[in-house]
């Protein structure tokens, strides 16, 4: 069985700066991580090639300096890594980052995908459904359990707000987990050796088939228009006086609010 994993480098701070006039994220001189929950999506992979055997290959769309966050999944036991990094590339938006990984995945062949169910520094969690809609193959989003892949038939379980949904369809098929699904493990001093001689595959848009005009921004139908911080404003109120007139003078500053 031949595993793909689909992950992003994404800014380590809460503090995002954004280029004024692209309306993009600046990344330059900002550390950065692979996204959380692409981190779960590596162990499932690995976890299912210790269970049922096979090949994992980890996938990332970015910058050259990306390619630290594909080390860092081949330290934790993924067997290859791919860097899809050019500049016409920049700027795609989730349907050009879907449809750009799609023409990579179909050069490597595939019968797995795994995502993350969303990006932190997006969390539209659109990437992973369409790329499946790209690729013409079945997905189940919010994966919380494999339960088993057998026959080319894969059940799997999948949390909804406040129950738990068992589907089951066939290979080949794409899903987005969420942390639930496993428990994290941490590399070994034999894999972060092997990560750092390991040699990473890249590829260029000339690489890769499909129309030169969906990729990049050229690609890509959404358009930021402006982007600003939101301004909470606080305010309290202190209330004198005996117990019963701080009661009271509460009631009347509930009622006022309309929360009584």
């Amino acid at each position: 069985m031949k595993i793909i994993v689909c992950i992003k480098q994404v800014p380590d701070t809460t503090e995002i700066k954004i280029d004024p006039e692209t309306n993009r994220i600046i990344r330059e001189g900002v550390s950065a991580i692979i996204n959380p929950f692409d981190t779960y999506a590596l162990e499932e992979a690995i976890r299912l090639k210790e269970r049922y055997g096979g090949e994992t290959i980890v996938l990332s769309m970015g910058p050259p300096q990306a390619e630290s966050a594909l080390r860092e999944a081949l330290s934790l036991g993924m067997d290859k890594a791919i860097l899809l990094s050019d500049g016409a590339f920049a700027g795609s938006d989730t349907l050009a980052t879907s449809y750009t990984l799609g023409q990579a995945i179909k050069k490597i062949g595939f019968d797995l995908i795994i995502c993350g169910k969303e990006a932190m520094d997006g969390s539209t969690g659109q990437v992973g459904p369409e790329l499946a809609e790209t690729l013409n193959i079945p997905h189940i989003a919010y994966v919380s359990k494999i339960v088993e892949i057998k026959d080319r038939k894969f059940k799997a379980e999948r949390m909804m707000e406040d129950y738990y949904e068992i589907l089951q369809t066939t290979l080949p098929l794409l899903v987005t987990v969420t942390k639930e699904i496993n428990e994290l493990r941490l590399p070994s001093l034999r894999g972060t050796i092997r990560a750092k001689k390991e040699e990473i595959t890249r590829w260029s848009a000339s690489d890769l088939e499909g129309k030169k005009e969906r990729f990049g921004a050229d690609g890509s139908p959404t358009r930021v228009i402006k982007i600003f911080h939101t301004e909470v404003r606080k305010s309290g109120i202190i209330l004198d006086g005996n117990i019963t007139e701080i009661a009271e003078r509460l009631c009347q500053e509930l009622k006022k609010q309309n929360i009584l």
